[in-house]
């Protein structure tokens, strides 16, 4: 195992470019799970935040979902997994836009943390 920490991810082979998976996690620390909420203790990211914005803050989460997209890809992840990826982008995407609700379900779903636990998983 790799001496890297990922939130939410365990066992991370050796072999792996760390450099690459730091660089996911802290892009989903960003958009899923960054800020605590002190009164609720919940922790949650720049999605949810900007996904208040009607349309145009989904899409920009949804923009900046795709970088962990991407950084997956030059890792050489399979495409199978790039397409699982890219449907929980879309998911949360979809969802998120619903007034409200869709913000509700952008702090449950985190995309870019599940999009990440993928990445490793097909690393092995």
């Amino acid at each position: 195992m790799s001496d890297v920490e990922l939130r939410g991810v365990e066992d991370v082979p050796e072999d792996v470019d760390t450099a690459a998976l730091e660089r996911m996690d802290r892009a989903a620390s960003l958009l899923d799970d960054g800020l605590k909420l002190p009164v609720v203790g919940v922790h949650v990211g720049v999605d949810p935040l900007v996904g208040l914005l009607p349309v145009a803050g989904d899409t920009v989460a949804a923009v900046l979902s795709l970088y962990v997209v991407a950084e997956a890809a030059r890792l050489g992840v399979r495409k199978r997994t790039l397409a699982r990826m890219l449907v929980n982008v879309g998911v949360d995407f979809a969802v998120g836009a619903i007034p409200l609700v869709g913000d509700l379900f952008d702090v449950a779903w985190r995309a870019n943390r599940r999009n990440l636990r993928l990445a490793v998983a097909d690393q092995r």
